[in-house]
């Protein structure tokens, strides 16, 4: 399927109501990658050690991960566009309250709050955008798509321009975009249908009890830790000001969603999802080995070449996610998001724990390891991940609730 094939409608000839949830959402997934630039920067103001700074992100996204099981029953009761001014109410406040911290544990705590809000944004953001779009669910779901890449892009060169003079500065801006979102949501978004039946908290878990969706769900977490290693644990190996790091994570951004959103889909098409994301994980377990092991130079290389690597691996895991089960798309999804979370809040945990134990290589080690394993995983159960893998079908307009971060 080519993915600028959008239909009649064209991606950019969109209701205000679509632009404002893919602007809102720029800036929610730009919240993931803001703090990597100004980690140091925030280790040395707060005195703080890398340790502590990187459970920036284990909070944030151990959080992400328990909500996946609250998102759907939330949006199925109050409806899309209630859930996504909740989500981005929460943002904007916790948000605002990380630029006051006066402490390393006040951080942490308001990035937990910080990741509730964001989970119940992103996770209804693609429904909402589908439901309302012009030309068909590929015009949609390449908006969105879109919106995640240029978020992840541009994310750490915020964080870079506003972090040089304060590492306070990016989370005051980040609360002050999100509220102007918020403004333009309940101003243009009319609320969407709610679904038929409302989902259940335990629906994620569940669906988790289909094969196919259990084997994607446990590669993934082996993938996942992967690429928060190169994410939270990276800038302290780089060791660079502010400015040069955001420029170091803005390529690796832009990298990311060019091969997400363009080069995957006909790797897909081509050679069949599997295949493409065996070959990918062991290409990503090489670069981060090298990137480990490797001088400064060559670290700056393998990090910005990750970004490739790991936006082919964030479409295929969707693609897999969304189709080999028989769950409904949102329930299968959040299920999906609920294991693979976890391992994106241990890495940042870990990677620390392992230099300290040993030296800043091990992390790469490891995480070349976890990449190997989810490749293994994919290959070991290939059967059960064959359908509607090796030809994947294409994408369908549906109340499909959370691709959350799959990309």
């Amino acid at each position: 399927m080519d993915p600028f094939d959008t239909g009649s409608g064209g991606m950019l000839r969109q209701p205000k109501a679509v632009w404002a949830t893919a602007g809102a959402s720029v800036v929610a997934f730009m919240g993931i990658g803001l703090v990597d630039p100004i980690l140091p920067s925030i280790a040395e103001g707060l005195d703080a050690t890398a340790g502590q700074v990187s459970l920036l992100f284990t909070s944030y996204f151990l959080i992400t991960a328990l909500a996946m099981l609250v998102t759907g029953f939330v949006s199925s009761r109050i409806g899309g566009r209630r859930t996504l001014l909740l989500g981005l109410a929460l943002v904007v406040v916790f948000a605002g309250l990380s630029g006051t911290s006066g402490s390393v544990g006040e951080l942490v705590g308001f990035r937990a709050g910080w990741g509730l809000g964001n989970a119940l944004f992103v996770s209804t953001a693609l429904a909402v955008i589908v439901g309302a779009a012009a030309g068909g669910s590929a015009a949609a779901i390449l908006l969105y798509e879109s919106a995640l890449g240029l978020g992840m892009a541009c994310g750490p060169l915020l964080g870079a321009l506003l972090g040089d003079a304060s590492w306070r500065y990016p989370f005051f801006g980040t609360a002050f975009l999100m509220a102007v979102g918020f403004l333009c949501i309940a101003a243009f978004l009319k609320e969407q249908p709610k679904p038929a039946r409302r989902t259940s908290l335990l629906d994620p878990v569940r669906a988790l009890g289909h094969g196919g969706l259990a084997s994607v769900a446990a590669s993934a977490f082996f993938y996942n830790y992967t690429f928060f290693t190169v994410l939270a644990f990276t800038p302290f190996v780089l060791d660079m000001t502010p400015y040069r790091s955001g420029a170091v994570f803005f390529a690796w951004g832009v990298l990311l969603a060019v091969f997400s959103v363009i080069v995957a889909p006909r790797l897909q098409k081509r050679f069949g999802s599997l295949t493409v994301l065996g070959g990918s994980l062991v290409l990503l377990a090489a670069d981060v080995l090298v990137l480990g092991h490797g001088g400064h130079t060559a670290a700056v290389v393998c990090t910005v070449l990750s970004g490739a690597l790991i936006g082919v691996n964030n479409t295929v895991y969707t693609e897999l996610a969304l189709g080999v089960s028989d769950a409904p798309r949102p329930v299968a999804s959040a299920g999906y998001n609920f294991v693979r979370w976890f391992a994106a809040a241990a890495a940042p945990y870990c990677a620390p724990k392992l230099e300290e134990w040993a030296d800043a290589r091990l992390p790469f080690v490891v995480a070349a390891v976890t990449a190997l394993l989810g490749a293994l995983v994919a290959g070991v159960r290939r059967k059960a991940l064959t359908h509607d893998a090796e030809e994947p079908r294409p994408r369908q307009a549906t109340a499909d609730g959370v691709t959350v971060l799959a990309n």
